[in-house]
């Protein structure tokens, strides 16, 4: 059974060093009333996978502006797979390019926000991702 509110861990997976992006949908995330874990810059895909383990939570949003995307990602689903997590979504938030898009999708992200995506937007895909129950509120 999923707890609530939502706890979301947001990483910055690679070398990417740009992370105000991650950082404002952390805030606005918090503000919509999930718990957020954000670990920081230059995370590897086992760290990711340990802190989802050990914060136990329900989704996990990566930020990737590095163009790693094609590597980190698939990693990061392999090492969640490994530690049981397989039922954990895996949300994307980046500049892709759309055939990416697709293969990331199909590799096992649930979900992925480009440029432009408004927080209502993914707010509304994880709370649906994380089936939270239409009168919990927080």
């Amino acid at each position: 059974m999923k707890q609530f509110p939502i706890r979301i861990l947001i990483a910055k997976p690679g070398l990417d060093g740009h992370d105000r992006g991650a950082k404002v949908i952390a805030r606005g995330l918090r503000d919509a009333g999930m718990e957020v874990i954000y670990t920081g810059l230059r995370q590897s895909p086992q760290m990711i996978a340990e802190a989802a383990l050990q914060e136990d939570v329900n989704i996990v949003g990566l930020s990737i502006l590095s163009g790693s995307h094609m590597t980190l990602v698939p990693a990061i689903r392999a090492e969640m797979d490994a530690m049981d997590l397989a039922s954990v979504p895996l949300v994307l938030g980046g500049i892709l390019p759309d055939e990416d898009q697709r293969a990331l999708l199909d590799g096992g992200v649930s979900a992925v926000f480009g440029p432009g995506a408004g927080l209502g937007e993914i707010v509304s895909t994880i709370e649906q991702l994380c089936a939270r129950p239409a009168d919990q509120t927080t």
